[in-house]
C-alpha cells in the first residue's frame, strides 16, 4: 500500500459498507446478517493491511 491516507476506491467502499451495517445492525430493525456482513468485511485482506498502515501511523484508537 503506497499511502494510506489516500485509500483505495476499494477500502472506501469496504469502509462505507462497514458504516451503513453499523448503522443498520444498530438501529430498532437491526439484524443478525449485518453482524454476519461486519465480520466478513474485516476478515478483507485489504482492509486488513489498511489498518496495519493506520495503526503504525497512530491514527486508529487502540485495542483494548
Amino acid at each position: 500500500m503506497s499511502d494510506p491516507l489516500k485509500p483505495s476506491v476499494s477500502i472506501l467502499s469496504k469502509l462505507g459498507s462497514l458504516a451503513v451495517h453499523c448503522e443498520e445492525m444498530l438501529s430498532a430493525k437491526g439484524h443478525v446478517f449485518d453482524r454476519h456482513a461486519i465480520a466478513g468485511i474485516l476478515l478483507d485482506g485489504e482492509l486488513k493491511e489498511w489498518l496495519v498502515q493506520m495503526d503504525k501511523m497512530a491514527l486508529l484508537p487502540v485495542k483494548r
